[in-house]
């Protein structure tokens, strides 16, 4: 639901960022406020990954430009522990396996950390088996994947569970998710959007990298925004994302920017 009132949680102002002395971003704007849903589009190596790898605190990422304030914060003073503790999350694109690191602790861990940054108390073991029980209803995984070492063995689906898995877990201020629609089948994107959908709310926002308008049809953005050359050309509702399945992307470079105020 577009919110214009609500609160600013993430502003994004005229980001430049390289890699290896090769810049990749060109003046990123961007402002998602409470409650807000946004989803970016845009072909291969247009920026959208790098965008979120900057916002985590990726450390092979250099910005050499703009500002990032998170709820008026300065993002980009963090490290990307301290970033994730108050509630930056980035579902990753190619999650990675950490072998002989039991799921169960880890997310025990890392949700832990984050109660703690709040001000909450610890869980012990009892209560929080008793909460991931729980949690794991939203994304539909049998219990036996917690006994297994992070993502070791999972399909590309059981990766994306567990990469939502971990966002009921920590309950994100901001939830950035890297092309999660990425090698999942229809149950596996029916299940990892409808989690996706159930965390969604009033006090959160939700951003969206995809190529693919068959995850907004899953998950209803109230912006669209498209990414070239490094920069946000051109942003819209959702009629853009059907646009662009229509047409492509050919037209976004031909034709005049359109930028609604975001």
């Amino acid at each position: 639901m577009i919110r214009p009132d609500a609160p600013v949680l993430l502003e994004i102002r005229d980001l430049h960022a390289s890699v290896a002395d090769q810049p990749i971003l060109h003046g990123v704007n961007l402002t998602l406020r409470a409650g807000e849903i946004h989803a970016v589009m845009g072909r291969n190596g247009s920026g959208k990954s790098t965008l979120s790898k900057v916002l985590a605190g990726h450390p092979a990422y250099t910005v050499t430009g703009g500002s990032v304030r998170y709820r008026g914060e300065d993002l980009l003073a963090l490290d990307p522990e301290q970033r994730a503790r108050i509630g930056l999350f980035l579902g990753f694109q190619y999650p990675v396996e950490i072998p002989g690191v039991s799921n169960l602790e880890f997310l025990r861990v890392a949700t832990n950390a984050r109660r703690q940054e709040g001000g909450e108390e610890e869980l012990d073991t009892f209560a929080f088996e008793d909460l991931v029980n729980e949690k794991l209803q939203v994304v539909q995984m049998d219990p036996a994947f917690l006994e297994r070492s992070v993502n070791e063995g999972f399909s590309g689906g059981e990766k994306k569970r567990n990469e939502i898995l971990q966002m009921a877990l920590l309950e994100p201020v901001v939830a950035i998710l890297d092309e999660t629609d990425s090698g999942l089948d229809i149950d596996a994107l029916r299940i990892v959007s409808g989690g996706v959908n159930h965390l969604a709310g009033p006090d959160n926002a939700t951003l969206l990298i995809t190529h693919y308008q068959r995850l907004l049809d899953a998950i209803t953005p109230d912006y669209v925004h498209v990414m070239a050359h490094g920069r946000i050309l051109r942003t819209g509702g959702k009629e853009l994302a059907l646009e662009l399945e229509q047409r492509g992307y050919d037209w976004v470079d031909a034709e005049p920017a359109v930028l609604e105020a975001v």
